[in-house]
């Protein structure tokens, strides 16, 4: 059951399946706007200026009220989105910088030759040129 766990874990968070999942739900929050803009906008100009319907300033209201609460929703699952994306990309990360900090460079290019020698090499093996001091 362990490695059943960690297999699943290892699949969920792979990085194309998070990003696929953040483009399913940014898309369905997006297709909401699209809904609102068409229902609350679109369709009622249209029948304003075809004479199917007529106006006041409250139903006006009402649409634009309607628009900016599916926007502000966007928004908010957007900002949900990042946090917990931000969340999980940190937690994954925990690991791999005690194995960054142990990977030290071993080895360095020759200014002159620009072959790879010891990074405390003193004279290059290759073309015995001496190595300016190392910057600390």
């Amino acid at each position: 059951m362990k490695k059943f766990i960690e297999e699943f874990k290892t699949f969920a968070l792979r990085g194309n399946m998070l990003e696929m999942a953040v483009g399913i739900i940014i898309g369905g929050a997006f297709s909401d706007i699209v809904k609102s803009l068409t229902d609350n906008f679109i369709n009622p100009i249209l029948n304003f200026v075809t004479g199917a319907a007529t106006y006041d300033l409250s139903d006006i209201a009402g649409f634009a009220s309607a628009f900016i609460s599916a926007l502000v929703n966007f928004f908010i699952m957007a900002f949900i989105l990042f946090c917990l994306l931000k969340g999980i990309n940190k937690l994954m990360s925990i690991g791999k910088k005690e194995e960054e900090k142990e990977e030290k460079a071993t080895v360095k290019l020759c200014p002159f030759c620009r072959s790879e020698i010891a990074i405390e090499a003193t004279r290059c093996p290759h073309c015995t040129s001496e190595q300016p001091e190392a910057e600390e």
